[in-house]
């Protein structure tokens, strides 16, 4: 069951904004290796910046070693990473110890402990922190350490989203294509996920280009759906490999459809795009 929060937050602890300086650097750099499951690389560069006090590196190194990539499986020293990054008020890092806490994973099961830790990512939600926020949409959306309440994890994506936090955004479009916390609305939803196919979010680019090829939610338009399908393959890393395969297999599809001039205009919107 932590595995399942733990995937969720993932890409949130993964994505996050990184400022410029030299650890900021390695951080990006140890990103990048993760991501394209270069685990040997990423994990030196984690554990250096962990061990100077840079939780996001802190949460990093938790989901590794919860996860067993790059490190042996170790529940409990996960929880301790997690524990170093909780300490600095990072959110997911927060919402993952509390969730150990309940279910006795890594640490001795302590429903004081977890009620403390789940509070506290909380609060860190309704004083703002789109993180925090967009962190809660996921247990509740998931029902994890929470009641399943779709509802409710709307509310919260919905506030992290209006800050422009991108992958919330997605998950709002979601929650509108499928009706699942709010009533059914396929333009409310086409236009909450070209907020975040406006910032690069490359899964809202696919989303959005498979909309305009069928016109759900906007009006059909192979050229928009040609672009965005285009930006999308180009935005997936080396290691989604099979969403880059699939967004590419659907621009292919749409450009036969196309005329040569309709394919130019599209390639030509594509090479001109830049994020918001």
């Amino acid at each position: 069951m932590i595995a399942a929060i733990c995937a969720g937050l993932a890409v949130l602890i993964l994505s996050l904004s990184i400022t410029a300086s030299v650890a900021a650097g390695q951080l990006e750099d140890g990103v990048v290796a993760y991501k394209s499951g270069d685990y040997a690389t990423a994990f030196p560069l984690f554990r250096l910046l962990a061990n100077q006090g840079d939780a996001k590196a802190q949460a990093i190194l938790g989901l590794m070693y919860e996860n067993g990539k790059g490190v042996p499986q170790d529940y409990a020293e996960g929880a301790a990473w997690f524990r170093k990054a909780a300490d600095q008020g990072h959110a997911p890092a927060q919402h993952i110890l509390g969730l150990m806490y309940t279910f006795g994973q890594g640490v001795p099961q302590n429903y004081v402990e977890a009620h403390r830790w789940l509070n506290l990512a909380r609060k860190a939600a309704e004083q703002g922190s789109d993180l925090a926020q967009f962190s809660l949409g996921v247990m509740y959306a998931n029902g994890r350490g929470v009641p399943l309440d779709y509802a409710e994890a709307t509310w919260w994506y919905r506030k992290a989203a209006d800050q422009g936090f991108a992958a919330a955004q997605v998950n709002l479009g979601a929650g509108y294509i499928s009706g699942r916390g709010v009533p059914q609305d396929y333009a409310e939803g086409a236009a909450w996920f070209r907020k975040a196919a406006d910032q690069g979010h490359a899964p809202a680019q696919h989303i959005l280009g498979l909309m305009y090829t069928i016109g759900q939610g906007v009006p059909q338009n192979y050229v928009e759906a040609h672009r965005w399908l285009n930006l999308a393959a180009a935005r997936f890393s080396a290691s989604e490999t099979e969403k880059r395969k699939d967004a590419v297999a659907s621009r292919d599809q749409v450009a036969a459809k196309m005329t040569p001039a309709q394919i130019a205009e599209a390639q030509r919107l594509a090479r001109e795009w830049k994020p918001k």
